[in-house]
């Protein structure tokens, strides 16, 4: 039987599309669904992660800028540790007021 991690189940039919889990139930790399792996983090997608990040699930989020879930963790405990967190998220409300 597959591992339940919290709201988010695997699919009966994901092992027919190729998606796979690491052990802590996260989507690994998937072609479809990542588009943006292996490329820098733009200044948008570091803005939309720091705003949405706690808000959106870590696979919304991971939708959302076309990289893996992991990827999307560590580079925001990276900028958190850097305390970048709220500099990226006042720039992408900057926007919204323009």
């Amino acid at each position: 039987m597959a591992r339940v991690y919290g709201d988010l189940q695997p699919h009966r039919d994901d092992a027919l599309d190729g998606i796979t889990y690491d052990g802590s139930g996260r989507m690994e790399f998937h072609p479809d669904f990542h588009p943006n792996h292996g490329k820098p983090f733009t200044q948008e997608d570091l803005e939309y992660l720091c705003t949405f990040y706690g808000v959106d699930d870590a696979r919304a989020l991971s939708f959302a800028l076309g990289k893996t879930e992991h990827v999307c963790r560590v580079k925001f405990a990276k900028l958190k540790a850097q305390g970048l967190v709220d500099h990226y998220r006042n720039c992408y409300r900057q926007q919204l007021e323009l």
